[in-house]
């Protein structure tokens, strides 16, 4: 995707829904590009055309999130990758930068197993050369295709894993990292019991955000993956507990 692409899908993931006219004024091109790129971006799925208008849709399909900032998110999948070594068993949980870092591994680790309560990224990596995916069971979301409730905690139970990615929709000093659904952050405390090491990636804009629900106490973390925009003070809190910080550029 171009760089205007990636533009046009921030726009519509504040808004939801825009004028194909205002999208045109906004970026500073004719409509009839800017009718093109909706062609393209609607034909991979990642929004909707109505007369008129563009909308952007469920903010909870990880598809149309891995979209979003796609190359920062995919620096970050690459960088955390490199902690995971051939022979080892990790859980990957739903969110846009755990996808394209299972994306990562089943293509360059030939002997990693992957332990994950999300479906898209079960159904993503599916063809991938060296996919080995094990897919709790659960209660089923189906706009997050993920897997919550006491059933996945239960499936669960039987792995222990060396290490546990998770993304996150929020970050306060009080709290720790943050998430938006009750029942996923809940499946998130759940699976962190299973895994030795509890690794963060998430993009900084995160951290100007506070979710409804906390997912992991900032004690819990051993390193976050996350960009060079992550507020310096938000850094120095993180560093002053422990938190290993990796950053790549934005």
């Amino acid at each position: 995707m171009t760089e205007r692409h990636n533009r046009i899908l921030e726009i519509l993931a504040a808004n939801q829904r825009v004028e194909v006219t205002a999208l045109a004024d906004l970026l500073a091109v004719s409509q009839v590009t800017v009718r093109k790129d909706l062609d393209h971006l609607e034909a991979l799925g990642l929004l909707r055309r109505e007369h008129g208008f563009a909308l952007f849709g469920s903010i909870d399909d990880v598809g149309k999130r891995m979209a979003l900032h796609y190359e920062v998110k995919r620096r970050i999948a690459r960088e955390a990758a490199t902690l995971v070594e051939e022979g080892e068993t990790v859980m990957i949980e739903s969110g846009s930068c755990c996808a394209l870092l299972a994306e990562e591994l089943s293509h360059t680790r030939r002997d990693v197993t992957i332990v994950t309560n999300s479906a898209f990224i079960a159904n993503h990596i599916r063809h991938a050369p060296y996919s080995k995916v094990i897919l709790l069971g659960g209660e089923y979301q189906p706009a997050a295709q993920v897997l919550v409730g006491s059933i996945t905690r239960r499936s669960a139970e039987v792995f222990f894993s060396d290490k546990f990615f998770i993304g996150a929709d929020g970050f306060t000093p009080r709290y720790g990292f943050t998430g938006k659904d009750h029942l996923r952050a809940q499946t998130v405390r759940d699976l962190v019991e299973q895994a030795q090491q509890i690794i963060v990636l998430t993009e900084s804009e995160k951290f100007f955000r506070q979710g409804s629900e906390g997912l992991v106490r900032t004690e819990e973390v051993e390193m976050v993956f996350t960009d060079d925009k992550i507020p310096p003070d938000m850094e120095a809190y993180l560093k002053q507990r422990n938190v290993d910080i990796r950053k790549v550029q934005s």
